[in-house]
């Protein structure tokens, strides 16, 4: 798969430059768009937790903006890019009926379009954490490594839900469903310090988990990810695990995608 990236690198990018262009194409703030609804909730739930429910900041010394936001951040990557990877075929029907094109690269390039939003928001943090006196140390350079561990995990989960999709088109309202309990079932909004240590390891159980406390990791706990074998090897077991079922699955429902679009 890597050989066939580095083939098809120009076509690609275009089709991600274009993809992004084209989502806000028709309205008159254009990209503007993009960032305006993340920042919004972001900000509604800012004020509506840390002045409407006076949360404190589960980590000492640390502004409840700057932690939440550290969240919520990669939290918009992963469900954007799931759900843009999951009607990617849909949306391209036109590229997947052409025999000579490799559809394979098609969810890489919806990830590489939500990419150009997410590492404007990942330099959001960085000003966040200037205006609030937030100390930024050399750990921040593993959000790299975190951010890749993201899309990984969204390509193995979105070439299972792109395939079945074109079967069953009502995945897409369970998808959504699904991220809409997800926000609330991994620790974004809430520390998951607060669960007893016995059951700790239930929450841990979610791969997003991983990637959310990662970048807390980075920015604020100044913890390295080696640091934490057991729950890295959990991590990409769990992902390869599900890119090989993904690989799997797309291989043999691929020569009846056109019959169905």
């Amino acid at each position: 798969m890597i050989r066939v990236i580095k083939r098809n690198k120009e076509m690609i990018w275009d089709l991600a430059v274009n993809d992004f262009s084209t989502k806000y194409a028709g309205s008159a703030f254009g990209i503007f768009w993009a960032f305006v609804q993340p920042v919004i909730t972001i900000v509604m739930y800012w004020c509506v937790f840390q002045f409407g429910l006076k949360s404190t900041p589960p980590i000492q010394n640390v502004s409840y903006i700057f932690w939440f936001a550290t969240g919520m951040v990669p939290w918009f990557f992963f469900s954007d890019a799931l759900n843009a990877v999951t009607n990617c075929l849909i949306e391209y029907s036109y590229l997947v009926k052409k025999v000579v094109f490799d559809i394979e690269l098609l969810p890489i390039v919806k990830i590489l379009s939500t990419l150009f939003i997410h590492l404007v928001f990942i330099g959001l943090l960085f000003v966040i954490a200037v205006a609030n006196r937030e100390e930024i140390t050399i750990y921040v350079v593993q959000v790299l490594y975190y951010l890749i561990c993201a899309v990984i995990l969204v390509y193995a989960l979105g070439k299972i839900t792109s395939s079945i999709i074109l079967f069953f088109r009502d995945l897409g309202q369970i998808v959504n469903i699904v991220l809409q309990i997800g926000l609330w079932a991994t620790p974004i909004i809430w520390s998951y310090g607060i669960i007893p240590d016995n059951y700790q390891w239930i929450v841990k159980l979610n791969p997003v988990f991983y990637i959310i406390e990662g970048y807390r990791d980075s920015f604020i706990n100044q913890q390295w990810f080696f640091e934490q074998p057991v729950l890295t090897a959990y991590f990409w077991c769990v992902t390869l695990g599900m890119l090989c079922i993904g690989n799997i699955v797309f291989k043999k429902m691929r020569p009846h995608f056109a019959d169905v679009l």
